[in-house]
């Protein structure tokens, strides 16, 4: 079992997985569900994804070096980060045409019947979204895909190494695995740079962290529950 936890293969991939299968699940259900209007059980799916990611990655911690023991990083490069972040925040919500969406779930409403909003299933999604997300991607996408196409033996892989080919096809990668595929791709280039630029993982999953907090915050005062 140790051995499985030690593996920097399974180690960023099993997080991202439960996420989509969690992701998956969700969807199934709130389709089946979609003539009750209820979506009870599909909102509670959402809910469990990011409490079980978040698990999975303390479980897997040991396995991460770079972010147990991250390089250093210059201060402009964490300006930088919150700059990127909060500007793939307002491409996220600004780019909303049907050309640049490839589909419009109903999204997460904590809201009960009567309108009232479940402040406790809003604080886990927002959680789920703002700090678990940011990591478990990252980790995934930075850290493991964009290095392991330039080389498969990734971890000998430094940031400043990987080329054009891996950092498109991550970035296209990235697009594909959001609805909104154009922001995605946005959010891809701006985190696959500033990883390459700074070499330090905790720098686009603090620039991850700025934009999904962001969009959280705002998507909590606007009602807008699609973008959840």
């Amino acid at each position: 079992m140790r051995r499985f936890r030690d593996d920097p293969v399974i180690a960023r991939s099993v997080p991202f997985l439960l996420f989509i299968t969690f992701l998956v699940l969700a969807s199934g259900v709130s389709s089946s569900e979609a003539g009750q209007g209820a979506g009870a059980s599909a909102s509670w799916l959402v809910l469990a994804r990011g409490v079980v990611v978040a698990l999975a990655l303390v479980w897997f911690w040991p396995a991460y070096g770079e972010l147990r023991r991250p390089g250093p990083a210059q201060p402009l490069a964490w300006l930088l980060a919150v700059l990127g972040g909060f500007a793939v925040f307002v491409v996220w919500i600004g780019f909303d045409q049907d050309w640049a969406v490839a589909a419009r779930p109903a999204g997460f409403d904590p809201q009960d019947a009567g309108g009232v909003t479940n402040w406790g299933k809003a604080a886990v999604r927002l959680a789920g979204l703002a700090l678990v997300v940011p990591v478990m991607e990252e980790l995934f996408w930075r850290s493991l895909v964009l290095r392991w196409i330039e080389r498969h033996d990734f971890l000998t892989v430094a940031p400043r190494q990987v080329g054009a080919r891996a950092f498109l096809v991550t970035t296209v990668l990235f697009a594909i695995e959001h609805n909104r595929w154009f922001a995605g791709a946005i959010a891809g280039v701006v985190y696959n740079l500033l990883y390459m630029r700074s070499g330090n993982l905790w720098v686009p999953i603090l620039a991850h962290v700025v934009t999904n907090a962001s969009l959280g915050v705002w998507i909590l005062r606007t009602q807008n529950w699609q973008f959840w």
